[in-house]
């Protein structure tokens, strides 16, 4: 892909499945265990191919920095080419805090959060929306949006349309003090993560249990990946490939300590006569810390 990319790229890099070449969006907490009386983390938000390393192009945050300007691009349009994501931070008792001393810059954003609540905290992206492929006047085109602009934007006629639903939801968590619950409760809106173990609790060489659910409901035979931190420093992915049962549940040991980035997908054909789009795709990523026992 090339650096000027189109303002489909971040919806892409959130929703499309995994490849060997996929550009990855994520955000890295500098911990996510913490002591002290209100405690300070940084956080970098990037898509990139080698997972936490900045090589591609930042994740654009509302509120984070000014919208980056690619050499060639006009500075002075109204709006910029690709769209920012809407960043969320909830405190653990469900308030939600302002990320500070933000900044976007060519290949990562970066912004501070002071942890001034003991709890578990949640920094979460989540998006909405409809993805249409078509051809107009014999060229592929793609445009992304909500649902109530897509008649303005997507011609009625238009050739070969494709449209898929998708939404998606990128979370880090983050605990000052004792673990708390609150903010791991689930919004049953898309793809979401229930963590039967605390998400700041996790050990090398032990067994941590999450429960996928979709819109509420568990997700079975849900196909969910997790990365190792520094695949640029490896030969291979050595990633691991996990399918959930019946009730959305997998079960994950932990190889060694260190960060990890987790992602699911759930694609399926959808029959509504009230919507345009023919599939619906979600997806679902976390970046999770795990400490040595």
């Amino acid at each position: 892909m090339k650096p000027m990319f189109k303002w489909t790229a971040l919806a892409l890099a959130l929703c499309l499945p995994l490849s060997a070449n996929a550009h990855r969006a994520w955000m890295l907490p500098s911990a996510t265990v913490l002591s002290g009386e209100e405690p300070w983390i940084t956080v970098d938000a990037a898509v990139s191919n080698d997972i936490f390393y900045f090589e591609h192009f930042p994740l654009q945050i509302e509120g984070v920095g000014e919208p980056l300007v690619m050499p060639g691009q006009n500075p002075a349009a109204k709006a910029p080419a690709h769209p920012r994501a809407q960043l969320q931070i909830f405190r653990p008792d469900g308030s939600l805090a302002q990320p500070q001393f933000g900044n976007t810059g060519r290949y990562r954003s970066t912004f501070d959060v002071q942890l001034n609540q003991k709890g578990t905290w949640k920094l979460a992206i989540a998006n909405h929306g409809l993805l249409a492929r078509y051809k107009e006047n014999g060229e592929m085109k793609r445009w992304s949006g909500q649902a109530a602009d897509f008649a303005k934007h997507v011609p009625k006629d238009a050739e070969q349309l494709q449209v898929t639903e998708t939404s998606s939801r990128m979370e880090v968590f983050v605990t000052s003090g004792q673990p708390s619950e609150h903010v791991l409760q689930p919004t049953n809106n898309g793809l979401e993560l229930v963590a039967n173990t605390h998400p700041n609790d996790l050990f090398a060489g032990e067994a941590a249990k999450f429960t996928f659910l979709l819109d509420g409901k568990p997700a079975a035979d849900l196909k969910v990946t997790v990365i190792a931190a520094g695949i640029r420093y490896r030969d291979e992915l050595n990633d691991m490939q996990l399918t959930t049962d019946k009730d959305g549940a997998v079960s994950i040991t932990w190889p060694q300590a260190g960060m990890y980035w987790l992602e699911a997908i759930s694609s399926q054909p959808i029959k509504n006569p009230a919507s345009p789009a023919s599939q619906k795709r979600a997806s679902y990523t976390a970046t999770l810390e795990v400490l040595a026992p």
